[in-house]
């Protein structure tokens, strides 16, 4: 898709769009007249070197940070003055390149505290157990080891979320993602510090969840928007990425190919 084939900002012919997003810190520019669109069940791969911009998009998408130019759309709705809780109860969750587990929490109770998101039961009903709190709990705790057992973490559930294999805790992370019942998911470098047959453990993994739980990915797919310098530098399958002469320059310093 080049560039020119984008839709105008707010036509709401995209599922979820970025249009002319720009992001400074200072006197830098972290993201710059970014814009792209993805379709709704898309897998698509935001992909560019340490430093491109790839989280400061993340974060711009889920309300951590405020746009200084740009508009963001998910389902036609304009995403730039949502707080970040409002963006999730629209439907959008997210994963970090860092990981953000309560550690000391056992992997259950990790995802059931994003399952609780939907379920609804008063103060008073959760502090004395009684009322809508009984049958909602055993709901998010259903639902939650529904899940874990999707990513292969169900005979892990009462082990404490920090001792898992780190590979583990990365699946967690999404299982955790997926109890907020999101229609676009967003994966911030999900393999990252993963070797290779983790790697591709993991890709099945994204793919399968992408494919059974009808969602929009951004993350990996053969649909990918490569990054440099806060810009959008190149855009098409992998193929074309890895043959474009502005990647090939940001990755391997090449000037230009014969």
């Amino acid at each position: 898709m080049g560039e020119g084939s984008f839709p105008e900002a707010g036509t709401m012919s995209a599922f979820f769009e970025l249009s002319g997003v720009t992001k400074n810190f200072g006197g830098v520019q972290a993201v710059s007249k970014m814009t792209f669109s993805i379709d709704r069940g898309e897998l698509a791969g935001l992909m560019g070197p340490n430093g491109a911009g790839k989280t400061t998009i993340f974060n711009l998408v889920t309300g951590v940070y405020g746009l200084d130019e740009g508009q963001i759309f998910f389902k036609g709705e304009d995403l730039a003055r949502l707080k970040p809780y409002q963006v999730t109860g629209r439907g959008i969750a997210r994963t970090f390149q860092n990981l953000r587990l309560f550690q000391r929490s056992t992997v259950l109770e990790n995802v059931m505290t994003a399952a609780q998101h939907h379920v609804p039961y008063s103060f008073a009903e959760g502090v004395t157990h009684l009322g809508r709190w009984r049958s909602g709990e055993k709901k998010i705790r259903d639902k939650s080891m529904a899940l874990l057992e999707r990513v292969g973490l169900a005979e892990r559930a009462e082990q404490a979320a920090g001792t898992l294999p780190y590979g583990f805790q990365r699946r967690l992370e999404i299982a955790r993602a997926l109890a907020l019942d999101p229609e676009l998911l967003l994966l911030d470098e999900p393999a990252a510090g993963m070797n290779a047959e983790e790697v591709a453990s993991l890709n099945v993994l994204i793919s399968e969840i992408h494919r059974d739980f009808s969602l929009t990915v951004l993350e990996i797919c053969p649909h990918i928007i490569c990054m440099n310098f806060g810009a959008k530098i190149a855009e098409g399958t992998p193929e074309e990425i890895q043959n474009h002469p502005e990647v090939l320059k940001a990755y391997l310093g090449e000037e230009e190919v014969e």
